[in-house]
């Protein structure tokens, strides 16, 4: 390559990489707009009448994604009060959410209780148990948060947080010894 060409050379790469970034950025913000609008229709739905605990869900869904734990919190509460015969898996995804947003607040005990609610609907559900370890181990229960992955990897032998996890709490035990 000789040093005319060179210039062209690399302002092509970068005009390469400009076009990829600005392709990604433009994918970027029309997520965040398809979310926001979803966001806006739901909110205004709810406001103006009761919903479905789909619904109630999404939007909960939503407020966590926003970091909006609490408001996530009292919607989800919702969605689990609107409809009295909830399919296990859709129950299951709405304690576990509600755990999360409760882990979230830092009220470990109410976390607790919402993923154990989650794991009656669905006993085997991974992220779950996941999530019921995770407050095991901030609550500095050791043992238990490593019964629980192990629980986890016996649901889900793949499980990379459950091993990751699981083998940390062992390396732990073994020095404490």
């Amino acid at each position: 390559m000789d040093a005319a060409s060179l210039p062209i050379f690399y302002l092509s790469i970068l005009v390469g990489l400009l076009g990829v970034l600005g392709i990604l950025l433009f994918r970027q913000v029309l997520k965040t707009r398809r979310v926001e609008t979803t966001f806006g229709k739901l909110q205004k739905k709810l406001q103006n009448e009761p919903g479905t605990a789909k619904e109630y869900y999404e939007l909960g869904s939503l407020y966590l994604d926003k970091k909006l734990h609490v408001q996530a919190a009292q919607l989800l509460k919702k969605a689990l009060k609107v409809e009295d015969e909830l399919e296990s898996e859709n129950a299951a995804l709405i304690y576990n959410a509600l755990g999360y947003a409760y882990f979230a607040q830092e009220q470990y005990d109410l976390a607790i209780r919402q993923y154990k609610e989650a794991l009656k609907a669905i006993p085997e559900y991974p992220t779950a148990l996941n999530n019921l370890a995770n407050v095991y181990e901030k609550k500095q229960m050791t043992a238990k948060a490593l019964e629980t992955y192990e629980e986890a990897l016996k649901a889900d032998p793949e499980n990379k947080v459950a091993k990751k996890r699981a083998e940390s709490l062992r390396k732990r035990f073994v020095a404490s010894k």
